[in-house]
């Protein structure tokens, strides 16, 4: 009676944790990847390194960008190669997102 009951509430946990999982998001967003992947280079405000010829993702140039130009510049790019590899079309979306807000700022 005690396994059976010990069985039910290790399966009624596992599923609630499989539905629960796929909706929390710990290091999905933004400025997160941007960190990670970006910073970097281009400096945790955008900045960029003109020195070293790392353009500015918060200047007039970068502005003029629509969403789908920045984000192919992100994926297409030769220097962003290790970039590109390692994200999803959807955190691109993201990190454009995110690099719209600092360009407001």
């Amino acid at each position: 009676m005690k396994t059976t009951k010990l069985i039910m509430l290790v399966m009624t946990i596992a599923v609630a944790l499989f539905i629960l999982i796929p909706n929390l998001s710990w290091a999905d967003d933004g400025a997160t990847i941007y960190k990670a992947k970006c910073a970097a280079c281009h400096g945790a405000d955008a900045a960029g390194k003109p020195a070293a010829k790392i353009p500015s993702l918060n200047g007039d140039d970068a502005k003029k960008l629509s969403d789908a130009d920045l984000a192919k510049a992100i994926t297409e790019k030769p220097k962003h190669a290790g970039v590109a590899k390692s994200v999803t079309p959807d955190q691109v979306k993201m990190v454009v997102a995110y690099i719209r807000e600092l360009q407001k700022k």
